[in-house]
């Protein structure tokens, strides 16, 4: 239990103290004396100002102490000791905690711990059929060939021969939390509460360009097809809408004009007088010519 006196030969011994600090750190850094801390029984810590810059409302704390009947006053240690108005750094923090989206890069690694909440075992890794499964009735069914030289036939199929065809080849994957956790985020990025979402004039789902995706998030979620979308290549929500919806505003599809009857892009030349030099006249020229000619 810590003494609230201090012991006095350990309180006097101001001098061992400094020449202590001085000797750690150097006469310059080494300022005022500004108390004495009793620790225990005759343990006492000296306390001098730091003159150091970069350590501004920090102190040398200078721990003595003497044994039971000595008089002599020795050293135990020397240490910097932030005060009130010291400069700290910021509380540790895990890395886990400080991680946020986007900081992956590049070839790193992000680790998952075994009893993650976000996941739960994908399928059990065993080759044994659960007992309420059809290959777990059919077990009893299989006929036992007694003659060694005939070979038994296999069974239907065991879990662990065909968990990867299957898609059951995960270990884990996404638990009730964890799927409620992504549901979330997507749901506050691209969804009916944005801005974009609230001025657009449907929702996704009357949208040509949303992608159905699977699973139970599917009744809530799609992707954007849309390369002129905001969200394009996004997970969105099926209230979520913007201006690129496909029925937004649908042009008209151009005329197409009708096939000409007439062809006005040819010139054909047509002689409208007779020719008097042979005098031959045009059939087609009126009997008036004619009969003046």
């Amino acid at each position: 239990m810590r003494s609230r006196t201090p012991d006095r030969l350990c309180a006097e011994a101001v001098e061992l103290a400094r020449q202590a600090a001085v000797d750690t750190v150097g006469a310059a850094s080494v300022g005022a004396h500004l108390g004495v801390t009793a620790e225990a029984d005759r343990v006492v810590t000296h306390t001098f100002a730091c003159e150091d810059a970069a350590y501004r409302g920090w102190h040398w704390a200078v721990t003595v102490a003497r044994a039971p009947r000595a008089k002599n006053v020795t050293l135990d240690e020397v240490a910097l000791l932030p005060g009130n108005e010291a400069v700290l750094a910021p509380q540790w923090v895990p890395w886990s905690e400080r991680l946020r989206p986007g900081d992956l890069g590049p070839g790193d690694l992000l680790p998952t711990g075994a009893d993650d909440v976000r996941l739960e075992p994908g399928w059990s890794g065993e080759d044994e059929p659960a007992p309420n499964s059809a290959l777990a009735e059919t077990a009893d069914e299989d006929v036992v060939v007694s003659d060694p030289a005939v070979q038994p036939v296999p069974a239907r199929a065991e879990i662990g021969a065909v968990a990867e065809e299957l898609g059951l080849g995960r270990a884990r994957v996404l638990s009730r939390l964890g799927l409620h956790a992504a549901a979330e985020r997507w749901e506050s990025a691209y969804g009916p509460q944005t801005p974009m979402a609230q001025s657009a004039p449907a929702s996704c789902t009357t949208c040509g360009f949303l992608v159905p995706i699977g699973g139970s998030l599917g009744q809530a979620f799609g992707v954007c097809g849309n390369e002129f979308g905001p969200a394009d290549g996004q997970v969105v929500s099926l209230a979520y809408g913007c201006g690129a919806h496909s029925e937004a505003a649908v042009l008209p599809a151009p005329p197409v004009p009708s096939e000409l009857i007439l062809d006005e892009t040819v010139v054909e030349p047509l002689q409208i007088h007779p020719d008097r030099t042979s005098g031959s006249v045009e059939p087609d020229a009126p009997a008036e010519e004619l009969g003046h000619a």
